[in-house]
């Protein structure tokens, strides 16, 4: 079931929505990203500024205005079916077990069933959550709710996986055991991830890149290479520079006038909670 995953180019996209009783509003203007096979790139910037927007044309749900997606190479003509989508919430469904939710991805695919059980109980394994397979979503915890989100997400081996405010509910703690389960299953994965965020912790802490964008109408302000070993520690404390990068970002966000200076400073030393 494993793959690696493939390249995205986002090339000179933006997006204008023309609601039907109101003006027309920019999301969006002029992003060109390229994301390597296999990366791991989170976008950062503050509520409104199109990050939600970005990842559902990357997942080809949403047609940009104007530029254009390609996935290994390809314009997106429609919605990407070799994905993996998990969202803030983990849309589980309450009438199946957490070990039946993940098994889900693999009916409707219709996939080999041995192949997907067998898949599946591996995952649910490597997220610690292989008791709580025959329990109903209702009976578990958020965090537990969210890693069966992840194993959905993964359990037929997609080249893409797409995160929308994946931790965003979750206490912080639960937050930062989460993002090491993650962390190691993509390494072993190694499918393409394009991770939305508001947390500069959580960026810096995965990402081989980190995109800041701009409020809105969206644009890249800067890109920023996060080159440090596998894995990383939890607590940005631990590795210096890790905190000189989210300083770095902190830094654009102060300039850009969405976090004021002692605000900026506050955050930085208020870790891991920070979030803009």
């Amino acid at each position: 079931m494993q793959q690696r995953g493939v390249p995205i180019d986002i090339d000179r996209v933006a997006k204008v929505f023309v609601p039907a009783t109101a003006s027309p509003f920019q999301a969006l203007r002029e992003i060109s990203l390229s994301i390597g096979a296999g990366e791991f790139v989170s976008v950062v910037g503050p509520s409104g500024c199109g990050k939600s927007t970005l990842l559902l044309m990357v997942a080809g749900l949403l047609g940009p205005t104007t530029g254009e997606v390609r996935v290994n190479g390809k314009k997106l003509t429609g919605p990407v079916t070799d994905v993996g989508v998990v969202f803030q919430d983990d849309l589980l469904l309450e009438f199946r077990t957490a070990r039946d939710n993940v098994l889900l991805q693999g009916e409707v695919r219709h996939l080999d069933g041995g192949t997907i059980q067998r898949r599946t109980d591996q995952l649910l394994r490597q997220l610690g959550v292989e008791n709580g397979s025959i329990r109903y979503p209702r009976q578990l915890s958020g965090g537990m709710r969210q890693r069966v989100s992840i194993a959905r997400a993964l359990v037929h081996g997609p080249s893409i996986l797409l995160m929308d405010e994946p931790f965003g509910s979750l206490d912080a703690l639960t937050r930062m055991q989460v993002r090491s389960d993650l962390e190691r299953l993509w390494m072993s994965e190694g499918p393409t991830v394009l991770f939305i965020t508001h947390s500069v912790e959580e960026a810096v802490g995965l990402s081989d890149r980190v995109v800041v964008l701009s409020p809105s109408p969206g644009k890249i302000v800067s890109e920023i290479e996060i080159e440090l070993p596998r894995p990383r520690p939890l607590a940005l404390g631990e590795a210096p520079e890790l905190s000189a990068h989210a300083d770095r970002i902190y830094g654009l966000f102060q300039d850009m006038g969405v976090l004021p200076g002692a605000l900026a400073q506050r955050d930085s030393e208020a870790r891991p909670h920070a979030a803009v």
